[in-house]
């Protein structure tokens, strides 16, 4: 079966997790970029497009719903995985509430994880591809007016 990389973006502040996750995710055959605080994931985000961020929700300065609504705002069909640490599941619920794909609990089971990634992935592309057909009977439609 033929496996479509996925470009992902880790923003975490943890950078030994950062590290290790980027490796396995690598090994995995996907494209992964890190970023160590929610304004470096924004500018990362501003520099190059990706499929789905992982983020993390506590992080010093911009914590992660701060920056997963700032994400939305700015990159709406980006999808997001939030992880959360033991006993936040009631924050993780607020960032589902603004537009999050879905959560994990640290540490994450890494199998599990893959799963969301594909499936936010898939999301996306979807997401994108309806944006796509309604562009498309939108340049029609006004091709009859001339």
């Amino acid at each position: 079966m033929l496996k479509i990389p996925i470009d992902i973006l880790i923003v975490d502040d943890e950078q030994d997790f950062v590290e290790m996750l980027t490796m396995r995710l690598t090994d995995e055959g996907h494209r992964v970029r890190a970023a160590y605080d929610g304004d470096e994931g924004l500018v990362a985000l501003e520099n190059a497009s990706c499929d789905v961020v992982i983020l993390d929700i506590r992080m010093p300065r911009m914590d992660g719903i701060t920056a997963l609504k700032e994400i939305k705002r700015l990159h709406p069909v980006v999808e997001v995985i939030l992880l959360t640490g033991h006993g936040a599941v009631d924050t993780a619920v607020e960032g589902l509430k603004s537009g999050a794909f879905d959560y994990v609990q640290k540490p994450a089971n890494f199998r599990e994880l893959l799963e969301k990634l594909e499936a936010a992935r898939d999301r996306k592309v979807e997401h994108e591809e309806r944006i796509r057909r309604g562009e498309a009977r939108l340049l029609i439609r006004h091709s009859g007016d001339v």
